[in-house]
């Protein structure tokens, strides 16, 4: 019932949403203004809010949060389903009618749609308002916030290499030890994956928790985007090769076929759980693994894994026709040049900031180890692993074919749907979601 109240609101705001993405860039579109009282957030989950709260912005008397004069709000709408996208395409289109309360001044994009709102008139120039030192940032998270003239309309606080979480204890049953970069040669390509993932099934344990699991990482290597130049929908030959390797893993029971974000994923992140491998970047372990951080941290270790990926990412936008242009920019210029706060968010919430000379300080500190993975200098790690990231062959489509495909594929694994309906069933879902896709195989 819920997806189908969701699809019928996603329908509904379907012309709303191609209205925004149709949108030219004129590189930042009305001037920004400034005086407001109300400061607009945007986003999908409470992540960066917490971050913000805690770093940032000033509590008042009142209990409200306040940057300079301006009284911070936010609107959370999950980003399941496209759900987020719509309400804030409502809320853009709006804009310029907008009360002061309901008026957008900043909101937060992921990767998979960050280039429908960089690419329209939606956003503004930065530069424009006071941000201008990207001296420090990783050049993919400039690239994936400027729009095809090269106007920058935003900034991640994140770099988001990712790699292989393995639990310590079942490494060391299965290998005979757990050092990293002794299992790192053990899980180094998908074939030597594939043996570790029978080796695991022969002591009683899974190789994955979910048969979407390695899906990032197959999609982030992805040769062709999701929809081509001629408005094509198409399965690229990574995502062949992970739908083969969820069917193998299924079949001979290396995983749990369980949704990414599932319950019985989450329990297996308990200190009874039975799973070797978890795939994520570090907002992974620090905003997703909850159960390990509270039952058996310590128990966990890095490595990069059979192929080089990255997943996600928080980007901060700036909103045209904001009027706390000022508040925008301090938000922004503060998480990603300001190395105290850069320095709290790794030391304090193991993230893997945007700023190269913080996350080198803490990668050459030998006295720097992070708790939950046993005392591990996860920051040295990925400093390497972020050398790899390319932001490439992405495009305003990625969210809802990443989910469906997932979703569509995991009923054939379940047994529900054969092969070829799985695939019709995907490709009539972004049929409903982009009528201007075309889906014909």
């Amino acid at each position: 019932m819920k997806k189908r109240l969701l699809s019928i609101i996603l329908a509904a705001t379907m012309v709303l949403s191609m209205a925004v993405v149709g949108c030219g860039s004129n590189g930042g579109g009305s001037a920004s203004k400034e005086g407001g009282k109300i400061f607009h957030i945007m986003a999908w989950n409470e992540e960066f809010k917490g971050f913000f709260e805690e770093y940032f912005a000033e509590k008042h008397d009142d209990g409200e949060f306040y940057v300079g004069d301006a009284k911070v709000k936010w609107t959370i709408v999950p980003n399941e389903g496209g759900a987020y996208q719509d309400a804030l395409d409502r809320a853009l289109l709006n804009q310029e009618n907008a009360s002061e309360e309901d008026r957008v001044d900043m909101f937060l994009a992921e990767a998979d749609y960050i280039a429908k709102y960089v690419q329209s008139d939606a956003t503004t120039d930065v530069t424009k308002i006071g941000v201008t030192d990207f001296s420090n940032a990783y050049k993919y998270t400039v690239e994936a916030a400027s729009d095809e003239k090269g106007v920058v309309k935003g900034v991640s606080f994140q770099c988001c290499p990712a790699g292989v979480i393995y639990r310590r204890s079942i490494a060391i049953d299965l290998f005979g030890t757990d050092d990293p970069a002794e299992v790192q040669s053990k899980i180094d390509s998908w074939d030597k994956f594939d043996e570790v993932a029978a080796l695991c099934k022969s002591k009683g344990y899974y190789m994955t928790a979910s048969d979407g699991e390695t899906f990032r990482t197959f999609s982030n290597n992805r040769t062709e985007p999701w929809v081509d130049a001629d408005g094509n929908l198409v399965i690229d030959s990574a995502i062949q090769a992970w739908m083969d390797q969820s069917e193998n893993y299924t079949n001979n029971e290396y995983t749990i076929v369980n949704d990414i974000w599932g319950e019985e994923k989450q329990l297996q992140m308990l200190d009874t759980g039975k799973t070797f491998a978890f795939f994520g970047p570090a907002w992974y372990y620090n905003f997703c693994m909850g159960n390990a951080m509270d039952t058996c941290k310590g128990d966990w270790a890095l490595c990069e894994g059979p192929q080089s990926f990255f997943w996600g990412g928080t980007w901060l936008l700036a909103a045209t026709g904001t009027d706390n242009a000022k508040e925008v920019a301090d938000t922004m210029n503060t998480f990603l040049n300001d190395e105290d706060v850069a320095s709290k968010l790794v030391s304090e919430k193991q993230q893997f900031v945007n700023n190269q000379k913080v996350n080198e300080k803490f990668a050459s500190d030998p006295t720097y180890g992070n708790e939950f993975l046993g005392g591990q200098n996860d920051t040295a790690l990925f400093v390497e692993l972020a050398k790899n990231i390319k932001f490439q062959n992405t495009s305003k489509y990625d969210q809802l074919c990443n989910e469906g495909i997932q979703q569509y594929w995991r009923e054939y694994l379940k047994g529900e749907v054969t092969k070829e309906q799985a695939l019709d069933n995907f490709r009539k879902y972004i049929k409903e979601k982009y009528p201007n896709v075309n889906t014909d195989k």
